[in-house]
């Protein structure tokens, strides 16, 4: 299992770039999980279900499956939210996994750069950012500048770039040393 991140302000189109590298990366033969970082809470459940009410109850974990999916929520209560190896942990093995968010996590990562949002670039701080995908030319970056709609190139950047979910541990530990 790789792995490599998606970065960048709210706003400048991670998920947007995401959902249109998956069925690229499919086309390769390739099986791929994201893992998506949220800043406020969410909710995955409806008000009034059984498994809303499970949670309300106090269950630490709920177990949802039908024929189609399951998914499995966590309440963290009073813990601390978990860090990027933990989470990277209760997944099931897949080629690659495409991080979304996280941006300040030690492992490898996409930066996506939109002009109108007005937001600095964040490669020149971060030495983790591999290439920066972007709606305008930046010469002033120090690493490869990909055209945002390039989604073909930017895919051949993802596999190219990402690392085994080892070493990508190994970089996240290392900024705890």
């Amino acid at each position: 299992m790789r792995i490599i991140g998606l970065a960048g302000w709210s706003g400048s189109g991670k998920t947007t770039l995401i959902t249109k590298a998956i069925p690229r990366l499919i086309a390769r033969g390739c099986r791929v999980s994201t893992l998506k970082h949220a800043h406020h809470g969410f909710d995955l459940d409806t008000p009034g279900k059984d498994s809303f009410m499970h949670r309300s109850a106090g269950a630490t974990e709920v177990l949802i499956s039908s024929g189609k999916r399951f998914a499995l929520l966590h309440e963290l209560r009073d813990e601390a939210e978990w860090d990027l190896p933990a989470l990277l942990a209760k997944l099931t093995p897949v080629d690659l996994v495409l991080v979304e968010g996280f941006k300040r996590d030690r492992f490898p990562k996409l930066e996506i750069h939109r002009a109108e949002n007005g937001k600095p670039l964040l490669h020149p701080d971060d030495p983790h950012i591999v290439a920066v995908a972007s709606d305008t030319p930046l010469p002033q970056a120090k690493v490869p500048v990909i055209d945002l709609d390039d989604i073909e190139a930017i895919v051949d950047m993802l596999l190219a770039r990402a690392v085994p979910l080892d070493q990508a541990l190994a970089m996240a530990g290392s900024a705890q040393a």
